[in-house]
């Protein structure tokens, strides 16, 4: 499991132990996972994904392997497109020759418009380079991921707070199809099992097709906050990145590379995975249900305690808070 102290990855490796696996977490600092409660069980083991080295001697060090999960990326960090790609490549070969069946990997959704966001584009070359490693991969594509200490859901969740008068540009209307973590979560543990679902790119999402606008309404709703709201013609989505950065507490340059990926349709048309994998019991959960869950989180409690997935928890980035 790469990427096993991030948001997604941290929250993984508890699920993917209680459905019985036996779970290998890695980090570039092995003494950062110090921080995580999940059980004794998980083994540790120092990886950096950039050095093509420190992947072989991961796989070695970790025995057998049959899945690996590739969860990292370097989004705010520069120039992390061509970082993630160089990661995903060494990753590849590496679990190639380690003699692993399939790889997993998280990324974006690639609408099929005539220019992406440097974000989108360089989500969609890292699951293609993956692809080409002679290693059977399973693609999950989500748009916004919803819960507690998420950047998407943060993004919404600060603006709102923050800005009493809310500024709606044109392409804030275009469909997005959201994700509770918690689903997320359930299809990348069904992912670990090559005879429940097939290798292949799937979307992932809640079947909802809300706008962006209509998300940070709901959440406005759920918050109890009164806000007006303000159509606006076209506005560089540069221009708004800039102001979104100053408004909030994420890292300024990962609040502008999300921005920059808004004016992309992230509207699903794809939902063949969910008649492959069944649904959760209790079916997916709802766009404005997780934004409720995700706002009653306290960051109480720790990433294996935790009673609710969509809640914040004490390893989550500071500005989740």
């Amino acid at each position: 499991m790469t990427g096993s102290s991030g948001y997604i990855g941290s929250r993984l490796v508890v699920q993917l132990e209680r459905a019985g696996h036996q779970v290998v977490a890695t980090a570039r600092e092995v003494a950062k996972l110090d921080d995580f409660d999940w059980p004794d069980t998980v083994t540790e083991v120092s990886l950096d994904v950039s050095e093509a080295d420190s992947c072989r001697q991961a796989f070695a060090a970790a025995g057998a392997v049959e899945v690996a999960y590739f969860l990292v990326h370097s989004i705010g960090e520069g120039d992390f497109a061509t970082q993630d790609l160089d990661s995903a490549r060494a990753f590849a070969a590496a679990a190639r020759e380690a003699g692993v069946s399939r790889i997993v990997y998280l990324g974006g959704f690639v609408p099929q418009e005539e220019q992406l966001s440097e974000h989108l584009e360089s989500r969609a070359d890292v699951g293609d380079a993956l692809g080409e490693a002679a290693v059977e991969l399973v693609w999950l594509r989500a748009a916004i991921v919803l819960g507690g200490g998420s950047t998407s859901y943060e993004l919404v969740r600060h603006i709102a707070d923050r800005v009493p008068v809310v500024p709606l540009p044109t392409w804030m209307q275009h469909p997005v199809s959201p994700i509770a973590v918690t689903d997320v979560l359930h299809y990348l543990v069904a992912a670990a099992d090559r005879d429940r679902l097939p290798a292949g790119a799937y979307d992932v999402s809640n079947g909802e097709r809300p706008t962006y606008a209509e998300l940070i309404r709901a959440y406005a709703a759920e918050a109890g906050l009164r806000r007006l709201w303000l159509p606006f013609p076209p506005v560089p989505p540069r221009l708004v990145a800039t102001i979104a950065s100053w408004l909030t507490p994420l890292p300024r340059e990962l609040t502008a590379d999300l921005v920059m990926s808004l004016p992309n349709s992230m509207g699903s048309q794809d939902d063949r995975i969910r008649g492959i994998v069944p649904d959760p019991v209790g079916g997916l959960v709802s766009s404005r249900d997780a934004l409720r869950r995700a706002h009653q989180g306290s960051r109480t409690s720790g990433v294996g305690s935790s009673g609710d997935a969509l809640h914040r928890v004490r390893t989550d980035p500071a500005w989740s808070a």
